[in-house]
């Protein structure tokens, strides 16, 4: 009886079990249907979109080249422009046209093109003065592409007010001469070089450096030769400096006068100072006094200066035979206004001196001293020149360079170039 009910219960689980699997096939039937359909239109989209974006991709990979070909010509015609081959110019603009015409709106500015494309090296990475001019000729070339009217520079934020570059070249070179002034401040310039690229290219002017080479060795700077260019000249042939003063600080110990009652005798430590200031218009003070450098700087900024024994003349750079620079200087004290008939009746001795010009004839080598450039001067010639001038008799004496004549070193004076007085 168990037995038959085991089977009575097998043959029923087995029946609903059988019942459901119609419905689950259905169900998954069902299912199935509806995922190939949706499969269906996507794959069909699938492989349309393939066909389509085949030829898009391949017009893409050639507008791609034309565009790179175009980009090529057309630095290359600017390039035979700046080199003066105007008809070979002509014809690769043209040539670049006829594939991109609007090519010159979509060469990208943001890097320097290869040397492939441009006709030649930007940078140098072996001389340092041929990436200088590199630089140079790669900012000209980008304010070329940019417009056909390139402007130095463009406002960074909007204003309301006339920028500065909005005036012309002319005038802004004008400004540049007044930064530079009479006291040739070519520091300035360059500090103003580094706001922009516009800047920078006004600030490599050649005129500039011409007329600051001139103000400096006059008629022995007509030729450029050996040097490359003008601001090459400036910054490596030696000469003077003129934004600071040469300070030569001489001490030593001097036996004194014994005492009164013989137990000891006095030593002084002397200490004194010599200056030399030198002006771009050839003119030269010079001082020996025992003030400190802190008081006597700032009264030596002009040749105007009121201290009595302050000497003045001029000066001259000579190149000699040996390749070094020397600076030869003539100074004598300032001519004092004759004295009044009544105090030279008041103060008139029966044999008065006769009247006599005293004149000193300076003689120094100049040198490099650290990391500053013609920074040092060394003693060379020392002499009194003394004229009476009522014979007309001249008297030299030689004073001998002995440990008392120390060198000059230089100190720069940022006083003495913070005011323009007139432009180069």
């Amino acid at each position: 009886m168990a037995e038959e009910n085991t089977d009575i219960g097998g043959s029923i689980e087995d029946e609903d079990e059988g019942s459901d699997d119609p419905n689950l096939q259905l169900e998954l039937n069902a299912f199935r249907a509806k995922w190939m359909s949706e499969l269906k239109p996507s794959c069909g989209a699938s492989g349309l979109s393939d066909r389509l974006l085949r030829p898009k991709g391949l017009k893409r990979t050639q507008d791609i080249a034309r565009e790179e070909k175009a980009t090529e010509l057309f630095l290359r015609a600017v390039q035979e422009e700046q080199n003066g081959a105007v008809y070979e110019a002509i014809k690769f603009y043209r040539m670049a046209m006829q594939l991109v015409p609007d090519i010159e709106f979509k060469i990208n500015y943001s890097r320097p093109p290869d040397a492939d494309r441009a006709g030649g090296n930007y940078m140098e990475d072996n001389d340092v003065d041929g990436e200088i001019e590199d630089l140079l000729a790669y900012f000209e070339q980008q304010l070329t592409l940019e417009s056909s009217f390139p402007k130095i520079c463009t406002p960074e934020l909007e204003m309301t007010h006339m920028h500065i570059s909005a005036l012309p070249r002319e005038i802004l070179m004008y400004i540049f001469r007044w930064v530079v002034s009479s006291d040739l401040d070519m520091r300035a310039l360059e500090q103003l070089s580094l706001v922009c690229r516009g800047f920078y290219i006004c600030a490599r002017d050649p005129e500039i450096w011409r007329l600051a080479c001139l103000r400096v060795w006059g008629r022995n700077c007509t030729k450029l030769v050996p040097f490359k260019s003008w601001r090459e000249m400036f910054l490596q042939r030696p000469r003077v400096r003129f934004d600071g003063v040469y300070i030569s600080k001489t001490s030593y110990i001097r036996q004194g006068e014994e005492s009164l009652d013989g137990f000891y005798r006095a030593w002084h430590h002397v200490e004194f100072y010599r200056y030399l200031r030198f002006f771009p218009d050839g003119h030269v003070i010079m001082l020996t006094t025992p003030e400190d450098p802190l008081a006597v700087v700032p009264r030596l900024r002009t040749r105007n200066t009121r201290m009595d024994s302050v000497l003045l003349g001029h000066f001259r750079l000579l190149q000699e035979t040996d390749n070094q620079t020397k600076v030869f200087a003539v100074v004598c004290k300032k001519k004092e206004e004759k004295a009044t008939e009544f105090q030279r009746n008041r103060f008139c001795r029966r044999n008065p001196a006769p009247e006599a010009e005293h004149t000193f004839h300076v003689g120094l080598h100049l040198s490099s001293g650290g990391r500053q450039s013609f920074s040092k001067l060394v003693w060379i010639h020392h002499s009194c020149h003394i004229t009476y001038k009522l014979t007309g008799e001249t008297v030299v004496t030689a004073f001998d360079l002995d440990t008392m004549y120390t060198p000059f070193l230089f100190a720069r004076v940022k006083s003495y170039t913070a005011f323009s007085e007139q432009p180069l």
